[in-house]
């Protein structure tokens, strides 16, 4: 099978030859650094070579930020650059300006439509953007202290992703997608499913079915524990969920006993990538049962760390390898 078929067969639940050899989050710049200087060529610095290097199957992405170059900076880490209607309407010529990088498209149709690469995209979703202008803190206080504007927020940014939609799919529709959130933490959902229902639910409402009517499968991108909210994106009209994070207690037997069509992209403990082949091997056993069901890619459950050599990798890819081949479904 090509990548492309493979992806599209997993996720349709149906057999396919192996499992994706996916590293969907890459890696931490640390982690390269380190690998250079271990046999990794210094000239590779690029993810995508880095992937090829590796073997691994090719995914391309590109995440489509709503904040221009004119676009004021915050001060320091999570913190705000707006508190008002009148300053995010100063700041309204730096937003919703960027477009995707049509040129790099092309070529990623053509791979494409060649079954070589599988395409995606991402979105900031209704929790993620509004905090990058509230910064953290006042983005928690804007739900009660500033509704309305969170409302104007979040509907721009749908009319902006509806527009943007409409511009990459004359170029290449692309296999899937994904809403940055994060809005979880290690003790699950950082707001209510009221919240969720009055400021979010209503724009997936808006622009999943867009998605849908193109064939393109919408997942959702949230760090922590996301058990709880697995049913609101799941009633909100998602496909999926990415990266679950076993650190965060995440257990995706559990999740999908309850939500047996839902997708998964993710939960390799990477804490373990370090540990040895025993203990890889435990990780892969672990999700394996769930992987030969279909509608689940095992991979990195985020950023492949520092503390894992070149070496240690390699025996991660090696052994990827031997249970993709069992995981076929």
């Amino acid at each position: 099978m090509t990548n492309r078929e493979r992806f599209q067969a997993l996720m349709n639940f149906a057999p396919v030859d192996r499992l994706p050899l996916v590293e969907w989050a890459t890696w931490w710049n640390q982690t390269i650094d380190r690998w250079h200087g271990e046999g990794l060529p210094t000239e590779l610095t690029d993810a995508h070579a880095i992937r090829q290097w590796f073997g691994l199957d090719s995914y391309r992405q590109e995440w489509l930020r709503p904040r221009g170059a004119g676009f004021p900076q915050p001060a320091s880490h999570g913190a705000g650059v707006l508190n008002s209607m009148a300053e995010y309407e100063a700041i309204l010529p730096g937003l919703y300006t960027n477009h995707f990088n049509l040129a790099a498209w092309r070529q990623w149709a053509e791979e494409q439509r060649r079954g070589e690469t599988v395409a995606w995209f991402t979105f900031e979703g209704y929790f993620w953007f509004p905090r990058t202008l509230f910064g953290i803190e006042n983005h928690l206080y804007a739900f009660y202290d500033q509704p309305e504007l969170m409302h104007r927020m979040n509907q721009d940014l749908t009319d902006y992703h509806l527009r943007m939609l409409d511009e990459l799919c004359e170029i290449c529709t692309p296999d899937f997608m994904t809403f940055g959130e994060d809005m979880s933490y290690n003790h699950g959902p950082m707001l209510s499913k009221e919240l969720f229902d009055e400021f979010m639910l209503p724009y997936y409402r808006q622009l999943v079915p867009e998605l849908h009517k193109r064939g393109i499968f919408a997942i959702i991108d949230s760090d922590g524990d996301i058990t709880a909210s697995v049913p609101w994106f799941e009633e909100a009209g998602l496909d999926g969920i990415l990266p679950l994070e076993r650190q965060s207690g995440v257990d995706l037997a559990v999740i999908r006993e309850r939500h047996p069509r839902m997708r998964f992209i993710g939960h390799f403990d990477k804490m373990v990538m370090h540990r040895g082949e025993a203990a890889i091997r435990a990780e892969f056993e672990r999700l394996l049962p769930v992987a030969s069901q279909g509608g689940f890619i095992p991979s990195v459950d985020h950023q492949t760390p520092p503390a894992v050599s070149l070496e240690d990798y390699r025996l991660y890819l090696r052994l990827f390898r031997e249970y993709a081949a069992r995981g076929r479904g």
